[in-house]
């Protein structure tokens, strides 16, 4: 059943993943791609970072022990470092791709004091610039800020407040960096994408995104961002979150793909969390279905959270 239209047409690959018996996840809170195609889903579960190559063949998992249930964002380098976030760690981790640890930015369970704008407080999201190598982290649960680090994990400057103004967050809680180096970020309490250049200069503001979360670039400089409802009162309010957003670096809205309902089915999404693009333009969409939906049922239930979407 294909998804969205034009040149952003999908079609779930059902099966695509190879997920091992013992390995399986209710929550997918984060997804990445490397250099060569291999994807990375940080999930929920015993596994808590699972890497598959591009036909969706199980390579290995790390991260066992390392992390928990807020485990919340990873980030694919330009040199193929692995970054990960578990917010209520308050720190940045980076891996090589076999998943061993070479850098903490920040001190684990260490928060700074929340609302102060020192790093960090519960931070959400982590990317890496293409040409620089600078490391950019949205601080956005227990602060309203960006940081940005030098590739060696040395403090350069950080950005915002907590507010709804221009330039100031409720809950900065995605970024990506593009060859221009501009810095995109999911305010999601506001509602809006925000736009610096890498010092934290205001460039730009897109509006009407519900409560965007997920957050990626390709190869083209295509954005993409995922909405997602929180509220219980609304998950059968039609055209409201669950929904895939498309845009170009103008903030020109290409596509918006999703059905208007909330559900797991091929063309479906319940809370997209983390997004990756491969370099066919095929997309990878990880949802934290259980949190926000499956734990609410008696008993609760598990829905789909991982799939890839083909571009056709």
């Amino acid at each position: 059943m294909p998804i969205g239209s034009g040149r952003f047409t999908y079609e779930t690959e059902e099966g695509w993943a190879k997920i091992p018996e013992g390995h399986e996840f209710p929550d997918a809170s984060g997804v990445t791609v490397d250099s060569d195609g291999n994807v990375y889903i940080l999930n929920r579960g015993p596994h808590p970072v699972i890497v598959l190559d591009k036909n969706g063949n199980f390579l290995r998992s790390f991260g066992e022990g390392e992390f928990d249930k807020r485990a919340h964002g990873i980030h694919a380098g330009p040199e193929n470092y692995i970054y990960t976030i578990n917010d209520n760690q308050h720190c940045v981790k980076k891996y090589t791709r076999e998943g061993k640890l070479v850098m903490v930015i920040g001190k684990q369970g260490e928060p700074a004091e929340k609302w102060t704008g020192h790093p960090f407080n519960r931070p959400t999201n982590v990317a890496v610039s293409p040409n620089t190598g600078d490391i950019y982290i949205t601080d956005g649960y227990g602060n309203s800020r960006v940081h940005r680090y030098s590739a060696e994990g040395k403090h350069i400057i950080s950005w915002g407040a907590p507010g709804c103004d221009p330039g100031e967050f409720q809950i900065p809680h995605n970024v990506v960096v593009d060859q221009d180096e501009n810095v995109y970020v999911n305010d999601r309490e506001n509602y809006r994408v925000q736009v610096f250049d890498c010092d934290g200069n205001l460039k730009a503001i897109w509006q009407n995104i519900y409560r965007p979360q997920a957050l990626c670039i390709d190869r083209e400089g295509i954005v993409y961002v995922g909405e997602q409802l929180m509220q219980r009162d609304l998950f059968d309010y039609p055209k409201v979150g669950h929904r895939l957003n498309i845009y170009n670096k103008k903030g020109e809205r290409l596509a918006r793909i999703g059905d208007p309902d909330l559900g797991d089915g091929p063309n479906q999404f319940i809370a997209p969390h983390g997004l990756g693009a491969d370099s066919q333009g095929n997309l990878y969409v990880g949802e934290v279905s259980f949190t926000v939906y499956g734990r609410r049922f008696d008993p609760p239930r598990i829905f789909r959270c991982f799939r890839k979407l083909r571009r056709v």
